[in-house]
């Protein structure tokens, strides 16, 4: 039975699903941009290819598919620095030889997000996963663009509180 069979998924469903979903590309020297050309990220420091890591590892930390993956981009640009550049080179290079001793060529490469998962599993404990893990909590959550995906309406210390202001106006919970 083909991994495809075993995630009940035609060839052509999966096909539509990696065609809509899309994927990052990389445009040139320290470019990386959206398939849809909504949205592009520079790279100065790291490469292309780490960029990609990042953003993908980003995604599968915090999967929300509501989120689009500029948001992911912004969350993980602050990686692209001379102080972070031997943690990510080294994160990145422990994720892709996890990822080859498990038949793939890196970890952006590995089509199944529960394998991915698996992997990044195996190194919670390490510093550059917690380092992105607890960076991504700031980062991608404290965007004001993303609150209104989520239904938080911003702090509410300014106008008065929430007593007064949609304190049980929420309808997700």
């Amino acid at each position: 039975m083909s991994k495809i069979e075993r995630h009940g998924l035609t060839r052509r469903a999966l096909l539509q699903r990696s065609v809509a979903a899309g994927a990052l590309v990389v445009a040139g020297a320290g470019f990386i941009a959206a398939p849809d050309a909504a949205w592009a990220l520079e790279v100065s420091v790291i490469s292309e290819h780490q960029m990609a890591t990042l953003l993908q590892m980003a995604r599968d930390i915090y999967p929300h598919d509501k989120v689009a993956d500029r948001f992911y981009a912004v969350a993980v640009k602050g990686y692209d620095a001379e102080d972070n550049k031997a943690l990510v080179e080294a994160g990145v290079a422990a994720l892709d030889a996890a990822a080859q001793a498990a038949g793939h060529a890196d970890y952006v490469s590995i089509g199944w997000e529960e394998d991915r998962v698996k992997i990044l599993q195996a190194m919670e404990g390490d510093a550059f996963f917690q380092t992105v893990r607890s960076g991504l909590v700031t980062g991608l959550y404290n965007q004001k663009d993303v609150w209104p995906i989520f239904g938080y309406q911003g702090e509410s210390f300014s106008q008065g509180g929430y007593i007064e202001r949609g304190f049980n106006d929420i309808d997700w919970l």
